[in-house]
């Protein structure tokens, strides 16, 4: 049994065979993290010649030494070598002259209900396992230390249908899907090219919402990194073809229906809404609404995204989550992690 620098190869092979893993322990990742001035390794622990731990250690040198990490990892399918692993991690941080080794595993804690009723006790021996070899725990938080979420919401997608899907959510992201659907906003990948107006838009809600901006760097490097793996969706409203869409819905509608003035006014209210708003941009579509999905062979991640305050009525955010989780199934992904809960 050894501790072991792996080649790349080796890892991702490994990483293959593991029930789930995280997006942030992929070549990908690491890729990205080498473009952004960390150094990568990737670490793992073999029993009787063959891997049953693995994780991408991340690298940032300081001035009098480094700081490592390892995030969302180690990936493993034998649990009883991780705290060999974890102590042969702490050697090697010595001999790389660490300042700091700092470990955010991948493992669920506690599960929870959406109400947040437990549904399984904690976990506490996965924290155990590390504070027995020295490494000191930094508590239960909530928020986003470090600019990262420890809470994660997670939907099950299997046996879901795109019909079926959309009944699943909760009766207020129902209604604000429908909206969206209603006005016809458009759900779309993004080029490169476009990547600076999808950024304008997660600025926009940083200074609503209090969180600061990733960089334009960051973002093209992270489109070249994770290539199909990621997808840079926006939701975009074309004046001309929602104008369209709600005629053709007028037109359908039955005059001698009961409901006929209802629907009519309605519709005629949302016509008199994308009318003024038309004329005030004076442009022939507009962007609502952004988010960045990631993908592995098992799991999609909402990794954040945004939406402009003023064009909220169109309620965008909510059918990009759906879009989203309709992507992930054509994909035969049948788990969607977001870290917000809006839609559930």
């Amino acid at each position: 049994m050894s501790f072991t620098i792996l080649k790349e190869e080796e890892f991702t092979s490994f990483i293959e065979k593991c029930k789930e893993h995280s997006f942030m322990q992929t070549v990908s990742m690491s890729n990205l993290l080498r473009k952004r001035g960390f150094e990568t390794k990737f670490l793992g622990w073999k029993s009787n010649n063959e891997i049953t731990v693995a994780a991408i250690a991340f690298m940032k040198h300081l001035t009098g030494g480094v700081r490592i990490e390892i995030n969302s990892g180690p990936s493993y399918t034998n649990e009883s070598d991780l705290k060999s692993f974890y102590h042969e991690l702490q050697l090697f941080a010595k001999k790389q002259g660490a300042l700091e080794l700092v470990v955010k595993p991948d493992d669920t804690y506690q599960t929870f209900e959406i109400d947040g009723k437990p549904t399984e006790p904690e976990k506490t021996e996965l924290i155990s396992t590390l504070t027995d070899l020295g490494y000191k725990f930094d508590g239960l938080q909530v928020g986003y230390p470090e600019g990262e979420p420890t809470w994660h919401y997670l939907k099950n997608l299997e046996g879901f249908d795109e019909t079926s899907l959309l009944k699943s959510f909760n009766k207020n992201s129902v209604r604000n899907i429908k909206t969206a659907l209603d006005y016809n906003v458009i759900v779309r990948k993004i080029n490169k090219g476009e990547i600076p107006e999808f950024k304008k838009i997660i600025e926009e809600t940083g200074k609503r919402q209090g969180f600061e901006d990733k960089s334009l760097d960051y973002y093209t490097d992270l489109y070249d990194a994770f290539g199909d793996n990621a997808d840079f969706l926006v939701a975009e409203l074309d004046f001309e073809k929602s104008l369209d869409h709600i005629n053709s819905k007028l037109t359908s509608l039955n005059p001698k229906s009961k409901q006929y003035e209802q629907q009519a006014q309605k519709l005629n209210k949302q016509k008199q809404i994308i009318s003024e708003l038309k004329q005030k941009i004076n442009t022939e579509k507009i962007l609502l609404a952004c988010a960045l999905i990631l993908y592995t062979q098992d799991q999609a991640t909402y990794l954040f995204g945004g939406s402009y305050t003023e064009f909220q009525k169109f309620s965008a955010a909510f059918l990009i989550q759906y879009h989203a989780m309709k992507c992930t199934l054509k994909r035969n992904i049948m788990s969607y992690k977001s870290l917000d809960k809006f839609v559930f």
